[in-house]
């Protein structure tokens, strides 16, 4: 069982980047951020969405620094830009992980899929779609990019269409993925 720390009505995870790497095997990995607190108060969906969530781990110094404040200190501040390629890094030889990018500007996703794949040496990420402007409302690209999530034989998807957008789809159609073993909402790293 995973420590957590309380701040307001959000519970982040009290993990290492490593300890993290180490641990997550399958489930849901969402970055609060100030951002999100403030969201979260005032948006009784997205604090449902949340608590699907394995893994909340802190992607803030300022809740970084709350929490040492609070007398919980978080270990490590986790931003989902540091986490992803760690993540891809660590499971370089891990022919079971294969990552579908989910978000980015048009032609970045696709960009972003060929230098991981060229950085890791191999085919990891195996399926890249960036969604159009207000995709979350439209329920037939929604149906369109389950369909090409699960024809690529992904078993991660990375999401980074920004909160609380990324979380909600991820709650919304998770049951419709069934190959996905690990959900990642990361917002803007796909275009770094």
């Amino acid at each position: 069982m995973t420590e957590e720390v309380k701040i307001l009505n959000l519970s982040i995870s009290n993990l290492s980047r490593q300890e993290l790497l180490n641990q997550l095997k399958l489930g849901i990995v969402f970055t609060p951020n100030v951002d999100h607190l403030i969201k979260l108060q005032n948006d009784p969906e997205f604090l449902k969405v949340y608590a699907i969530a394995h893994y909340k781990i802190c992607d803030s110094k300022i809740l970084l620094l709350a929490s040492k404040f609070l007398g919980c200190p978080i270990k490590e501040k986790i931003s989902g830009s540091d986490f992803f390629p760690a993540f891809y890094e660590y499971h370089k030889q891990n022919r079971d992980v294969k990552i579908f990018l989910l978000g980015a500007s048009a032609g970045i996703a696709s960009k972003a899929q060929s230098n991981i794949n060229q950085r890791i040496g191999r085919q990891i990420v195996v399926g890249s779609y960036s969604p159009s402007f207000g995709f979350e409302r439209n329920e037939v690209e929604c149906q369109e990019i389950v369909d090409i999530i699960n024809r690529s034989g992904a078993t991660v998807l990375a999401v980074g269409v920004g909160a609380p957008k990324q979380e909600k789809w991820i709650c919304k159609y998770k049951d419709q993925l069934p190959n996905i073993k690990i959900f990642l909402a990361i917002g803007a790293t796909i275009d770094f």
